[in-house]
């Protein structure tokens, strides 16, 4: 009997460490932070030269007066986003950004070729419990993706059924146009730009726990995955970029650098690979996550125009 009691009170104690665990996990990986100020003097050196960067091309962008917007996402939290017009044009980018980031931050730098030099109509949005959007929990994508929808949906209802839209993501916004562009988007959806997405949710939450921890931690991983679907209402295994190619609908280009430590480059590699749309690459030898606009902005630039001149209706630069 003895021997019994003591298995159930071992198994106790291992489901409450277990559960423990699990809910460290979701406070750290899906839970909002409550404070999103950056440390500066923590940053490297190249990382204080793009947080100046990005103040300077945040400040650009707001000197545009951008218009400010606002819509209702399925679960009630109002999403904000900054939109820039280019006058006359029917050609629209909808820049999404990455993981406890936000729009201005990670894709302000982007505003000035997209809308000045090639004329397209910018909008900024916020995702879901990031920035100035409403919202408790990240789902690395799996809702992020059906938002992103709601945004196209609105482009094309104020402004026609005759306008082309390009989505364009970094890291997380990059595994979030992925997936919109596996959820048969709106047929004015004409191409997506992917710089250093991740294959799955799981895989990648399973990548940065080895990496913080230096331990293999497959269980932890799909717990919180199973945590969020029973407790929170969303399932991130429906974050599956990998898993969803075959779904694919609009031509894609892939953006990584091989010494991406945050998103593994391989996985950029598994994507590309297993993409069955119309496909282009820009994989740069020995750079980092999300730098390879302001290291190779050049090679960058011009491999967007040569994609947009392959799928854009008589899209040229003056």
């Amino acid at each position: 009997m003895w021997i019994i009691k003591a298995a159930i009170a071992i198994a106790v104690v291992l489901a409450i460490g277990f559960g423990t665990i699990i809910a460290v996990a979701m406070k750290e990986c899906v839970v909002r932070p409550k404070d999103t100020t950056i440390d500066y003097d923590s940053l490297s050196e190249k990382h204080k030269v793009r947080y100046k960067l990005r103040q300077r091309n945040n400040q650009y962008l707001y000197d545009k007066n951008p218009e400010d917007l606002a819509i209702t996402d399925k679960q009630g939290n109002e999403l904000k986003a900054w939109f820039v017009p280019a006058e006359g044009s029917k050609r629209f980018v909808i820049a999404v950004h990455g993981y406890k980031c936000n729009g201005p931050d990670e894709c302000s730098h982007l505003f000035p070729f997209y809308n000045e030099t090639l004329g397209f109509n910018y909008l900024l949005p916020d995702h879901v419990s990031h920035g100035r959007s409403e919202g408790k929990y990240i789902s690395f994508g799996a809702r992020e993706s059906e938002n992103l929808l709601l945004w196209v949906d609105y482009l094309v209802e104020r402004f026609g059924e005759d306008i082309e839209i390009v989505l364009h993501g970094i890291s997380m916004g990059a595994a979030t146009v992925m997936l919109a562009n596996a959820s048969n988007p709106p047929d004015q959806v004409k191409c997506v730009i992917e710089d250093c997405g991740y294959t799955s949710a799981y895989e990648i939450i399973a990548f940065n726990m080895k990496k913080m921890t230096g331990i293999e931690m497959p269980h932890i991983a799909k717990g919180l995955i199973l945590a969020c679907r029973i407790f929170l209402g969303f399932d991130m295994n429906e974050a599956d970029c990998l898993g969803r190619m075959k779904d694919m609908k609009n031509p894609i280009m892939f953006v990584h650098g091989t010494a991406d430590p945050t998103v593994p480059f391989e996985m950029g590699e598994r994507l590309y690979e297993a993409c069955t749309v119309p496909k282009e690459k820009l994989f740069k030898e020995g750079l980092i996550h999300a730098y390879c606009y302001y290291d190779a902005k050049q090679e960058y630039e011009e491999k967007m125009v040569e994609f947009f001149s392959k799928h854009l209706t008589d899209f040229h630069v003056e």
